[in-house]
C-alpha cells in the first residue's frame, strides 16, 4: 500500500474543507466506512494535526466524501525547495 509523505501538511486545508461541510471528524470516518475505506477518528485527527501519512487511498476516499477536489484539498500548499537552507 501506498502512502503520500508529507512534507508539507494537507491537513489544515481538509480540516476546512471539512469545517465548511459541517461534518465532525467522526462523521467523515462513518462517510469513508461506507466507501470502504474505515478509519478510527485518532486516525483522522493525526491527519488534520499533519502527525500522520496519509494513504493515496483514503486521499481519494475523502475528496469523494468531502464533494471536494484535489485542487481544494492542496490549496495555497508550495513544494519545498531542496536547494534553500
Amino acid at each position: 500500500m501506498a502512502k503520500l509523505l508529507q512534507d508539507i501538511s494537507i491537513g489544515s486545508n481538509l480540516q476546512r474543507i471539512r469545517k465548511a461541510r459541517n461534518l465532525t471528524q467522526n462523521e467523515v470516518c462513518a462517510k469513508m466506512a461506507i466507501e470502504g475505506r474505515p478509519m478510527l477518528q485518532s486516525t483522522y485527527a493525526q491527519i488534520e494535526s499533519g502527525k500522520r501519512n496519509i494513504f493515496i487511498s483514503d486521499l481519494i476516499v475523502l475528496k469523494t466524501v468531502l464533494h471536494t477536489s484535489y485542487e481544494e484539498i492542496f490549496s495555497g500548499l508550495v513544494p519545498i525547495n531542496k536547494y534553500e537552507p
